[in-house]
């Protein structure tokens, strides 16, 4: 990879990331912590992110358990987890919060895999758009002759080159993520 490119590679490499990082937050029938990476809770005259005012822990699969680090911030973790919009309602017995994750439906499972679809669109549509910000970029070179029509039509072939990749891994990832949700 040439130095001109680099740049649009690293800005793929967030794409992906971002895209990881979003499913992640995506709750299969599973109990995944990171389904609270999202959840701001008021402790202390502030919003903090709620695995700074708790531990987590999932004892079983289906099961994820909050014990709060200080037992007044109890009532402000149940109300941010019945605010967001995780869908699952909060049991607390005065020390630990439990949220117990149902099983998905057919029909869950099925719009679950839609909007996954739609997040795996709009990366490879982000990681489109860097690529021709890419091409742009070598026009531009070539219009101020900083490099010739080759180098130009080199740096766009580069381009595409890592475009592909990444598509392809944005389509790993979706039928991975997917094939997860179907499966459980």
């Amino acid at each position: 990879m040439s130095e001109k490119t680099k740049v649009f590679e690293e800005k793929m490499k967030k794409t992906i990331q971002s895209l990881e990082s979003d499913l992640s937050t995506i709750r299969a029938g599973r109990a995944n912590p990171h389904v609270l990476d999202r959840i701001m809770v008021e402790a202390y005259g502030t919003e903090m992110p709620i695995n700074q005012v708790g531990n987590i822990s999932t004892p079983e699969a289906r099961l994820i358990q909050i014990a709060p680090y200080d037992i007044s911030t109890l009532k402000n973790i149940e109300k941010a987890i019945n605010m967001s919009d995780l869908g699952i309602n909060p049991s607390n017995d005065g020390k630990v919060i439990r949220l117990v994750f149902p099983e998905l439906t057919e029909e869950r499972r099925k719009s679950l895999t839609k909007d996954i679809k739609k997040k795996g669109e709009e990366s490879k549509v982000a990681v489109r758009n860097i690529r021709r910000d890419g091409i742009d970029a070598a026009k531009k070179l070539e219009k101020a002759s900083e490099i010739t029509e080759d180098e130009k039509k080199s740096l766009e072939e580069e381009m595409q080159k890592l475009t592909d990749k990444y598509v392809a891994q944005i389509d790993k990832i979706i039928e991975a993520k997917n094939k997860d949700i179907m499966a459980i």
